[in-house]
This record gives C-alpha cells, structure tokens and sequence, in this order.
C-alpha cells in the first residue's frame, strides 16, 4: 500500500515556457500538501534534472521553443531504456493527446485545465508511480536476495558432495551393526507381545483390572467371541465395567479398525431415540431442518454398542429387531431402505426377563441379543481384585493431579473390601480420586465412612443395593447443592456422566428437594 504521506512527499517537476503556468501549477500543488516541487521553464534542462533527482512526476508542456514536449519525452526515454517514464502531458491541441500516449506519456489534461481534474490525475499517477517503484526496490531486494541464497547453495552443495563421500564410506562400515540392531529389535518386539499377553491375561485384560475367578471367566468369554461377529449381551449391575468389555471385544475383533459407536439409551430423549439411531431427513418432524445420518450408518463396517438397553421404548424394539434380523432400516421421513454391516453389543442393568414378563421388552428381541451372554460380577463378588483397583487408581490419579503416594494400608485395604460397593469399580474409582486428592503424604488416606453392615441374604442384598444406589445418589446432590453437572457437580462426586446420572434419578423418582420457608 502507498501511504498518503508518501504521495505528499513524491518529487515533481513542473516543465512550462510560461512563467505564469508554472506559477500557478507550484500554488495549486502546494496548496494541496505537496512539498517537494520543483519547476523549470528550459526544456533543455529536463533530461539532465531527472537523472540527478529521478522524478515522480514530470508535468510537461508539449508547446515549447527550442524543444517541444515530444523531444523531451524521447530525450527520458533514452535515459533508461524501457524504464517507467513519469510524464503527464499538459496541451491545447486535441491531436497531441494520443500522439502523447503513444510517445510514452502516462496521462493527459488539456488547457485551460480544471484545477480539481488535474490534482486527482496528479494524485493517481502518483499512486501508480509509488507502487511502481516499490515494485521495483522489492525486485532489486528479491534478486539480491536470490543471488545471496544462490551462493550459499553452491557452497552447501559442495560441502554436501564431500560429506556424502565420507557417509558412504561410513555407511558400508555400518551395514553388519543395522542388521544386529534389526534382529535385537525384531526380537524385542516379540518379547514385549508376549509378555503384554501375558500381562494382560493375569492382571489386566485391556482396561479390566482383576485376577478373581469369576472375572478370569468373562476373559475367557471375551477371547471365544471376540473374533466372531455374533451379538453380545453385556449383563450385570451398573458400575461393573460392560462399556469396557465391548470396547475390549471391538478392539480384538476383526472389526477393530472401523468404528465403535456407543449409544446409551438411557439419555436419549423418548421423542429423538428413533432419529438418533436410524437418522432422518430434513423436514421429517417440527425442528428437523437438516438430514442426520443415523448411529447405525456411521457404525456401517464396524460395532455399535447399545448401553443401557433396557431403556428402550417398545416402539422401537420392533425396528431394531429388524436391524439385527435383516441388516436394513429406513431414515425417518424417507422410504428408501438402507443397507448396514453392523456388530451389535448391547448391555443393561436389567433383568431382562422380568421385562419381558412385565410386558416392557420384546422376548423375540431378547432372544436375537441373547446370543451370547456375558455377565459382569459385581465388585463384592470379586473382592480379591480390590487391592489391584486401588493399586491401578492410585497410580492413575497419581499422575493425573501429580501425587506422590506409594503406599495404601492393609487396613485401608480391608475396610474397601468389607464394604458391599452398590456403586462397583465405579464407585471404587470415585473414592480413590477423593482418597488422592485430599492425601497429604505417601499413603493413601480414605476419610469416606462406608456402611458395612448390608448382609447376603440375596433378597435383602438386592433391595439393600438399590435403596442404597438411590440414597447415595440423594446424599451426593445435597452435598453439590443439587448440581449435576460440571467442576463441582454430584456427577463428578459419583464417577456417573450427567446424563447416566438424571436416568438414574429418573428411576428412583428423585426430584431436587425445595428449601422449606422459614
């Protein structure tokens, strides 16, 4: 860009036979703000001015003795061939106007000449002569530039040449170690596959923690369906780690490179659970102005992970149904049927079977998921696994909030397994976060008071876990305020997402408690 300043500031030469034109032309160029004017009224002198000052603008008079304006612009162009002449024309004679263009005038104004028409011609050559001349500086810098860089290349090839002599000559010395140092490493690698097995078989199966008997089971169980493409029914409480053995059964399945969408049913909206999972097109309900593609399409070539299953309108168990059966759905709001390759996973907390018997879910569906079965055991089940969560999670959190703790008393250990954990590794992993956090030393400290007084009896045991579940739940959003969400929030304190924990405050029927008026 050229700067107004810059204009004001050009160098103008004023070229006139008649002493009152150029009288007129400098007042006229002053007023305006021009500063740097110069005249003459020898058109002789002109070549000779502009090879010491290199004008800006020339304003030059085609009618003079001596030397007309036409011999003067022949006289700047010979000072520098095809070099940008500066020249704006000032004549009486209609004719000169193109033979002036044609001679190398960049503009023209005739006399008698409006004061305001020729200040804007003045003001734009200028502004093409500036930008001109920038121009050129930045092709002067440019070229300076390039012939710098240009021998510093050739120095740089040179002394690239001698050392690609001495590499090679280094390089045929260096072939008997990089074929050692590929077979140590080819040997390494077999090494650590073997031993991250053998890792994963005895403490942790990918994300799940354990060495117990009834979880060993559910590993055996992951490794015989894994490969297959049969549905998988995840069973048990919530909290017991199902969302990690579908992605533990994705990961090692053939599948494992397409994606896994996970879909809990349990926080989608009764009246956007169809859309969300089968799509819909634009203008299929009130608020649906744009197409979405459905759960199961994205999930075309890999897995789609249905949590929380149990949640599921009736409605809509008939078209997943027909999914698992025939591999097909339509987009609400379209008739065209689209085709999907989809591994299903489904997981609830349910009893399946008393919902069916309770008439809310389809036993023909059930029967379609139930293809193979796993149950999680809840966390009291495997109680021998509890010393390795809590060596996992303090180590986790450790890291995470930059502790130091080393050590976790064995009468720590053994208050965490007399309690009954209705909340399962959930619950263990919230507590050794609060545990982490508040811990000052090198040993965990645990100042949550657990109830240890729930008993076996199975019918007790069940009505026990869920009035302590809704309990629990109630005493978490007293203590946030009734904050679900967020830093400070009862989500947070529980281990739950916000949205798995309004579904399980929708269940108990717990609604925020009102402040009594006093």
């Amino acid at each position: 860009m050229v700067h107004l300043s810059d204009i004001f500031n050009a160098n103008i030469l004023i070229v006139d036979d008649q002493e009152a034109n150029v009288l007129l032309l400098e007042q006229m160029l002053s007023a305006a703000g021009y500063i740097c004017i110069a005249s003459t009224m020898d058109p002789l002198e002109v070549c000779e001015l502009h090879r010491k000052n290199d004008y800006d603008l020339i304003l030059l008079d085609l009618q003079m003795p001596d030397m007309d304006g036409f011999q003067v612009m022949q006289g700047l162009k010979e000072i520098k061939i095809d070099s940008y002449v500066p020249v704006l024309v000032i004549t009486a004679q209609p004719g000169h106007k193109l033979r002036a263009l044609s001679a190398g005038a960049k503009d023209f104004i005739s006399k008698p000449f409006d004061l305001v028409e020729l200040q804007t011609r003045i003001h734009n050559m200028l502004e093409v002569r500036l930008l001109y001349k920038k121009i050129e500086n930045y092709n002067k810098v440019l070229e300076q530039a390039v012939q710098e860089r240009t021998e510093e290349l050739t120095r740089a090839n040179m002394q690239l040449t001698q050392e690609i002599e001495v590499r090679k000559r280094a390089e045929a010395s260096l072939q008997d170690t990089y074929a050692e140092i590929k077979r140590l490493k080819d040997r390494l690698q077999e090494e650590n596959i073997y031993l991250q097995r053998e890792v994963d078989r005895q403490f942790n199966f990918g994300e799940i923690i354990g060495q117990s008997n009834l979880l060993s089971h559910v590993f055996v169980q992951v490794e015989q369906v894994s490969p297959t493409n049969a549905t998988v029914l995840l069973l048990g409480e919530t909290g017991t780690g199902k969302g990690v053995v579908a992605r533990a059964i994705h990961s090692r399945s053939v599948r494992k490179n397409r994606p896994l969408i996970t879909v809990n049913c349990a926080t989608l909206p009764a009246t956007l659970v169809e859309s969300e999972l089968f799509g819909r097109e634009k203008g299929a309900f009130t608020g649906a102005d744009a197409r979405q593609i459905g759960r199961f399409e994205l999930a075309d070539g890999g897995t789609i992970f249905l949590d929380e299953l149990g949640e599921l309108p009736l409605e809509l168990q008939c078209k997943l149904l027909r999914v698992i059966q025939d591999g097909e759905f339509e987009r609400l709001g379209s008739s065209r049927t689209i085709k999907t390759d989809v591994r299903i996973i489904a997981a609830s907390n349910r009893n399946l079977e008393e919902e069916i018997k309770n008439g809310r879910f389809r036993k023909d569906l059930f029967y379609r998921l139930n293809v193979f079965p796993i149950t999680m055991p809840p966390l009291r089940q495997r109680k021998d696994d509890i010393p390795l969560l809590v060596n996992h999670f303090v180590a986790k959190f450790n890291n995470k909030n930059g502790k130091k703790i080393e050590a976790v008393l064995q009468d720590t250990l053994n208050a965490l397994q007399e309690y009954h954990w209705p909340g399962n590794v959930r619950e263990l992993e919230s507590v050794i976060e609060r545990a982490v956090i508040i811990s000052q030393g090198p040993v965990l400290r645990i100042l949550d008071r657990f109830d240890t007084s729930q008993k076996t009896a199975v019918g007790q045991d069940v009505k026990a876990l869920a009035d302590l579940e809704q309990d629990y739940i109630i005493q978490a959003l007293k203590k946030t305020g009734w904050r679900i969400e967020g830093k400070n929030g009862a989500a947070l304190l529980l281990g739950l997402n916000p949205s798995t924990l309004r579904a399980r405050m929708h269940k108990h029927g717990i609604l925020r408690q009102k402040k009594k008026a006093m």
